[in-house]
């Protein structure tokens, strides 16, 4: 489905679809022919594709497709908890839970829709989820894909409860890759990082760049807005630009792990990287009334093209 730029309406380019268990599914696609899916289970992006009809998104040919089971891959949203640290179930409940989509949301500028189609979601406590996490508070998530094929992923938090709570957050983002051993990243030289394989220790990164060869599971602190995952095998690179994310979480699970995980091919760590925008060494605290945004923006661009790209954005230019 291709649409003309000159008479472009977002809302045509929003179809309304469901998934094999008959879960509620919204995709975005702009004129170019670049897509995105989303499920309603967990507000979880599990499809981004370029317009040559690409996916830049890795899901597990195992992956368990059924709620309240959440889907290996695509884009997990880890709230109010990453990983372990606390006393919730893994990265939280929000990517378990059923999202509903949000109507009340204020239009696109005008300057900012050329092009673009957007959903946005909402997410509520439960009374279940209330019991396990005793503060009330609205999540809302902003999925846009905007002419140029960016994936932009906008959450708010608000707490609309009468005391201060805390929370971590993380866009749980996992690239699809050539080889693990094709790839590094720049953007995180020289800084620390806890390492979640030595009981959090921290550490301060030495290389140039980071490349792969064994098991990683890192959270980078007081990261840059901007960093670069580069693909030598698909001459591609991903440029991550974020906004209210501090911190960044880098995974692979490498050969050992993977044969140990039940939705995961044991040979599947070679064809992706998780590169999240998070907020992990310093949970935010939300008075009553107050709101939380984090912004992530994906962008993948031939890597002929990334030194010059990504130097601005770096720079903030």
């Amino acid at each position: 489905m291709r649409h003309s730029a000159a008479v472009w309406d977002y809302r045509a380019a929003i179809e309304h679809t469901k998934d094999w268990n008959g879960m509620d599914q919204v995709v975005l696609r702009n004129p170019q022919g670049a897509s995105a899916r989303v499920s309603l289970h967990g507000g979880q992006v599990f499809s981004w594709r370029n317009e040559q009809g690409e996916e830049l998104l890795f899901t597990s040919s195992k992956g368990i497709f059924k709620p309240p089971k959440q889907v290996r891959g695509g884009i997990p949203i880890c709230f109010p908890q990453f990983g372990n640290c606390g006393s919730l179930e893994q990265h939280g409940f929000a990517r378990s839970k059923i999202w509903t989509v949000d109507d009340n949301s204020p239009p696109l500028h005008p300057n900012d829709s050329h092009g673009k189609s957007f959903i946005d979601l909402l997410l509520k406590p439960s009374e279940e989820d209330l019991k396990c996490w005793p503060y009330s508070f609205e999540l809302r998530l902003r999925v846009s894909l905007a002419a140029n094929g960016d994936l932009a992923l906008t959450s708010r938090v608000r707490n609309i409860d009468g005391k201060p709570f805390s929370f971590s957050f993380t866009y749980h983002t996992y690239l699809s890759v050539s080889d693990i051993s094709e790839v590094r990243i720049e953007g995180l030289e020289t800084l620390d990082y806890l390492d979640n394989l030595r009981q959090r220790e921290r550490f301060t990164e030495q290389g140039d760049a980071l490349t792969f060869e064994s098991e990683v599971d890192r959270v980078y602190l007081s990261s840059p807005n901007a960093i670069a995952i580069l693909d030598h095998g698909r001459k591609r690179t991903y440029v991550i630009r974020k906004d209210g994310l501090p911190d960044v979480a880098v995974w692979n699970p490498w050969e050992k792990k993977s044969k140990a995980m039940a939705d995961f091919g044991d040979e599947e760590y070679k064809k992706m990287l998780c590169v999240d925008g998070a907020v992990v060494e310093k949970p935010v605290t939300l008075k009553p009334g107050e709101e939380w945004t984090g912004l992530l923006v994906l962008s993948a661009v031939p890597s002929s093209f990334c030194s010059e790209y990504f130097d601005l954005e770096r720079r903030g230019l």
